[in-house]
């Protein structure tokens, strides 16, 4: 990323921040709490987006939840986060990271306690709308505190340990959430999936505001409400009849919607150019992606973001519904993936990339391919008797490959970004993987309930979402072959370049302590 503040240890020469010692300080700790407290929310949000889906079937038994109440539980969330992440990153800028992060997670503990008590479906609904807002808020300033407390030959670590905690949180959601609905603590059956947030939130709230030091853009920035909207209305467009078209019969107003959300974020991008230069305050930061690797690397995050957003929901449908196993028994079942994606997004940052630089995420690519071939062939071999140590090994070499993606894409994406724009920036990357993941479960009703007859008996039930279950994972696969594709465009090899200097890839960087430092990035 390009020059920012970090956090001061010279004084205000660098943020309006107030904190510790300059994070180049070996000396400063306080740094580790603060990533652990971040890395715990981020954690939180993560398995917050997956818990719900295990759950599903006691929550409908408890509240009489019907069809559409369970779709909205599920996407009201998304669409929430979504719609409020790219402001949420820019009033990081403005108001300071620190204070959007506290706010942020005090408003989802808050949400999660409304979810854990709410006394029917329209409340859980409205406080899962509720909490995805306010995730919106948490979220984009995790990468920017990182960024801003982090020296850049820190990060590379750092975001190893990011592109776990993205890995484990992405399956110990359904696992989490199959253990506190088996155990139906003190009889409340799927409402500890949210109570469990309480604890936790309030512990990163009392320990954020200890550890986590301050952060703001250098330069005065303001709110921009046009863009605001045109955002939250050009998301709303295409994603609302993602999520509702195959319940209303995809009528013809959902497709002139999201037809007509290209017209609105193209007046976005022209009004956002005119923001830019008449006060240098837009929302979206439209120079961001003359940075290659910025630009390649939202590509890949939103081609990737579709293929995971078919994956995990037709997976859990096809565990749940199609095979007939338990909560527990589907939860469990991602065990394999989990530690797979843990353990090579560990070493794919400090290890491999240094080493072999973008090939590294196409490896990952092809590996992901690989694993979703043999659990197609598995799938149809064994049929409705296929057990969860025989998916093991598919899930295994998926794990494998995302974790090579996960970890270093998001070094590779920001690693040319102004510090001034970090909360933008990263409010950006997670919404266009959100809108990824939107749009991949948006295909859902095409590549999985699309092959699947609305009267099939009960007994050919199992058979169909088998065959549905297949066909799904194909797409998946053509999918993640566009995504090998487009990373022909990240930066290609490893470069060591002085932070002090510019390069094609990154902005300028700012020497600390008079030295520059050296700093391992993708380069092309």
């Amino acid at each position: 990323m390009t020059p920012s503040e970090s956090l001061p240890a010279t004084a205000a020469a660098r943020t309006t921040s107030t904190g510790p010692a300059t994070p180049q300080d070996p000396a400063d700790r306080r740094r580790w709490f603060a990533l652990a407290i971040v890395m715990t929310a981020a954690f939180m949000d993560l398995v917050d987006v997956t818990i719900v889906n295990i759950a599903i079937p006691s929550i409908t038994r408890d509240t009489g939840a019907s069809f559409t109440s369970i779709q909205w539980i599920t996407a009201g969330y998304a669409l929430a986060f979504a719609a409020g992440l790219i402001t949420g990153g820019r009033l990081g800028d403005i108001y300071g990271r620190k204070r959007l992060f506290l706010i942020g997670i005090g408003g989802f503990t808050i949400a999660s306690a409304l979810c854990g008590f709410a006394v029917n479906p329209e409340m859980l609904v409205a406080s899962r709308i509720l909490q995805g807002g306010m995730a919106a808020l948490m979220v984009p300033q995790v990468l920017s505190i990182v960024h801003a407390t982090f020296p850049a030959h820190e990060r590379g670590k750092v975001f190893g340990l990011f592109g776990a905690i993205v890995g484990l949180g992405a399956v110990s959601g359904p696992l989490l959430g199959a253990l506190l609905t088996e155990w139906n603590f003190f009889g409340l059956e799927w409402r500890p999936i949210f109570l469990i947030n309480l604890p936790v939130g309030i512990a990163g709230l009392v320990l954020g505001r200890k550890f986590i030091s301050e952060s703001k853009a250098p330069k005065a920035l303001r709110l921009d409400l046009t863009g605001v909207a045109l955002v939250t209305l050009g998301l709303l467009m295409l994603l609302y009849p993602l999520t509702r078209g195959r319940e209303l019969g995809w009528p013809l107003w959902g497709h002139l919607s999201m037809a007509a959300s290209l017209l609105v974020f193209a007046a976005l991008i022209v009004f956002e150019r005119r923001k830019a230069d008449r006060d240098g305050s837009p929302l979206i930061e439209l120079s961001l992606f003359r940075v290659k690797s910025f630009a390649a690397g939202t590509a890949v995050q939103l081609t990737f973001g579709v293929a995971l957003g078919i994956f995990f929901l037709v997976w859990t449908l096809y565990l749940q519904m199609g095979l007939g196993w338990s909560a527990l028994r589907a939860g469990s079942t991602g065990i394999p993936f989990s530690i797979a994606v843990s353990g090579a997004a560990g070493i794919s940052v400090q290890k491999l990339v240094p080493r072999f630089g973008r090939k590294v995420l196409q490896a990952g690519a092809l590996l992901m391919i690989a694993g979703l071939l043999l659990y197609i062939w598995e799938a149809g071999r064994y049929g409705l008797a296929i057990s969860p140590w025989q998916m093991a090994l598919p899930l295994v070499v998926m794990g494998v490959g995302m974790g090579l993606i996960v970890a270093p894409l998001t070094d590779a994406v920001l690693s040319g970004v102004p510090k001034e724009h970090s909360g933008s920036a990263s409010g950006l990357i997670n919404t266009v993987q959100q809108m990824g993941t939107a749009l991949g479960l948006g295909l859902v009703s095409v590549v999985f309930f699309g092959s699947i007859s609305d009267r099939l008996p009960p007994e050919a039930m199992g058979a169909a979402f088998v065959d549905a279950f297949q066909q799904s994972l194909w797409w998946v696969a053509g999918v993640l072959a566009v995504i090998f594709l487009v990373m022909f465009a990240l930066p290609a090899r490893p470069q060591v370049h002085l932070e002090g200097g510019t390069d094609e890839d990154t902005g300028p960087g700012e020497p600390q302590d008079g030295e520059a430092r050296k700093e391992p990035v993708l380069a092309s």
